[in-house]
């Protein structure tokens, strides 16, 4: 079973990327937000897998983040939804709107997603609303302020570790200094937020020396 790949961005599609890892080249089907979150043609990308195995075939399926992959995975435990429609819904709303409408029921706005009915998105209301108390979403509940970018550096950052609200400050403090792209803004937030823990850290030698 395939958890993770690293490799070399060697093709890459809205729907699907080519990754080639020591020297095999993998075909993994992607969201549009992770799409949106890929470097360039050539650089290293890091994806984490969902491996999902059929009598006549092995696919695979890439996500940016733990979360957005949880999300997928969930998804497909609702009846009737399979590895594309899963994609298909999480392509057309990202997990900070999605998690929020089934659980308050909003069916109106998951049947906007290209690929699901009323009584596909009943199902999932019905079979995942329990589920997906353990999705944690930053921010539910407040308006939505950030950028999809936003939330895809933010999340990722969430997943390695830093606290949510360092997080948002670091954010936040990258976009009033220009940084749009995924790459630039994880970057300058990721320097934000290595400064802050050297602050830390400084003042805490400090305090004991005293």
């Amino acid at each position: 079973m395939i958890g993770s790949l690293r490799g070399k961005l060697a093709e890459k599609r809205p729907n699907q990327v080519l990754l080639e890892v020591g020297g095999v080249g993998y075909l993994v089907s992607i969201p549009l937000s992770t799409f949106a979150g890929l470097g360039a043609l050539g650089e290293e990308s890091f994806l984490l897998i969902h491996t999902h195995v059929r009598e006549d075939q092995l696919a695979l399926y890439g996500f940016l983040t733990a979360r957005e992959r949880h999300c997928f995975e969930l998804l497909l435990s609702a009846s009737g939804v399979g590895p594309s429609l899963a994609l298909k819904i999480l392509s057309g709303m990202g997990v900070e709107e999605l998690v929020p409408a089934i659980r308050r029921g909003d069916l109106a706005q998951l049947v906007r997603i290209p690929g699901v009915g009323r009584k596909t998105a009943e199902r999932i209301v019905v079979e995942l609303r329990d589920k997906l108390a353990a999705l944690d979403v930053p921010g539910e509940g407040k308006p939505a302020t950030r950028s999809q970018v936003e939330s895809d550096v933010a999340s990722a950052l969430v997943n390695l570790g830093y606290d949510e609200r360092s997080v948002e400050r670091a954010i936040e403090k990258s976009r009033a200094a220009g940084a749009a792209d995924f790459e630039m803004l994880l970057r300058d937030a990721l320097r934000i937020l290595g400064a802050g823990a050297m602050q830390k850290g400084a003042q805490a030698a400090s305090s004991g020396a005293a």
